[in-house]
């Protein structure tokens, strides 16, 4: 009797074209050789080797690989997303690491800057010779973005900026941060280098997901900015808005090599470790938890294939990413946690990858937009009627 693949029941990665399943393997074994045997090791002391690894991931190509020109791969969304399921299977601090650039940061750029700025940055983005981090969360403002507190003012030719940013990925060791700001005329985005005067970061410690990931706040006092900092093409909330769907379709994608990473180990640990004198695989119960797991990746990957093809071809809309999000990133929850109740107390140490994956998608599943606004985003598609307020 022929046996379903656990990594892919359906052989959905046989709809991938050659160069696709080129940089999956490329990735998967990046991954394997440089990152796996280590990320506990940084999950538990809360380090993540960024000067280490940026200039390979760069060589790889993977920093806005999704983008053209400038340095950038110009790859599929297909290519992209296999890419994020290969880091995020490591762990979804790395995934972040290379997200957060490519999407937050360098789509931005590439999108909405002047010709200078791209051929300024984007080079050195894409090799991984600079890092960049985007400022838009605040103390006092997540979900709504549109309240945020950090102001830019006109003063002759240039611009000052006052304000706080909260909860930035890579934002202690960014060369650049693209930040978000309330001018007299709208929200705008502003290039601020990390030696610029009145510019300060403070990393935030202690805590208990995503450790292997850099995370701090943005202290902007009076930093006085040129008009050529300005982000020229976008005005409004649009801007960090179409950001965030371009990170947040690398999250749906990447959420399901997390999902897969703690299925597969479960799965290994059920058919090896013996109770009551057999496997505990061999027990209804725990086939349960299984074939249930199962169901829900490949409906996580059914679901990632069909908004790839939805994304290169132009056809991707806001709701079908918040869609693609709420539902993966909470299927790759239950998978983590069912995975853990498998392993029993072995699934609370390092030495396994479960409990440390599902600690991650804790906070993949409220950055980028909580499960409720995503929640509410489908809610206002389906219904028409807008909930938020």
């Amino acid at each position: 009797m022929p046996h379903l693949n656990p990594v892919d029941a359906l052989d959905l990665d046989s709809e991938l074209d050659d160069d696709e399943r080129l940089i999956r393997d490329t990735v998967a074994a990046f991954v394997s050789d440089r990152v796996s045997d280590h990320v506990a090791g940084w999950f538990e002391s809360g380090t993540f080797p960024t000067h280490e690894l940026a200039p390979v991931i760069g060589k790889l190509g993977l920093f806005g690989m999704h983008l053209d020109g400038y340095g950038c791969a110009g790859a599929s969304a297909a290519a992209y997303g296999v890419a994020c399921r290969e880091l995020e299977a490591a762990d979804s601090g790395l995934r972040s690491f290379v997200s957060v650039q490519g999407s937050l940061v360098m789509f931005p750029i590439h999108r909405y800057g002047s010709e200078e700025q791209k051929q300024e940055w984007l080079p050195r983005l894409a090799s991984g010779e600079a890092v960049g981090c985007f400022g838009l969360t605040e103390p006092d403002q997540g979900s709504d973005p549109g309240g945020m507190r950090t102001v830019a003012k006109r003063d002759g030719d240039d611009w000052i900026l006052n304000g706080t940013k909260m909860w930035i990925t890579n934002g202690s060791i960014a060369d650049i941060a693209v930040v978000w700001a309330r001018t007299e005329d709208g929200i705008r985005g502003f290039l601020v280098p990390k030696d610029t005067p009145g510019f300060t970061t403070s990393e935030i410690h202690s805590k208990l997901s995503l450790r292997a990931s850099v995370t701090a706040e943005l202290h902007l006092e009076n930093v006085r900015l040129p008009s050529s900092a300005v982000l020229p093409g976008v005005t409004g909330l649009r801007g960090p808005l179409s950001c965030l769907s371009e990170a947040r379709f690398g999250i749906l994608c990447g959420v399901i090599g997390a999902a897969r990473t703690c299925y597969l180990s479960a799965l290994d640990y059920s058919t090896t470790r013996e109770q009551f004198g057999r496997p505990l695989g061999g027990f209804q119960l725990t086939q349960r938890k299984l074939a249930g797991m199962q169901v829900g990746l490949v409906h996580s990957q059914l679901l990632a294939l069909r908004l790839s093809k939805l994304k290169d071809a132009g056809q991707l809309r806001p709701e079908h990413v918040s869609l693609g999000k709420l539902a993966n990133v909470r299927a790759a929850l239950d998978i983590a946690r069912d995975a853990r109740t498998i392993l029993g107390a072995n699934g609370i140490t390092t030495e396994y990858p479960v409990l440390r994956h599902a600690n991650n998608l804790e906070t993949v599943l409220t950055y980028e937009g909580t499960e409720e606004i995503h929640t509410l985003v489908v809610g206002e598609s389906v219904t028409g009627l807008a909930a938020y307020r």
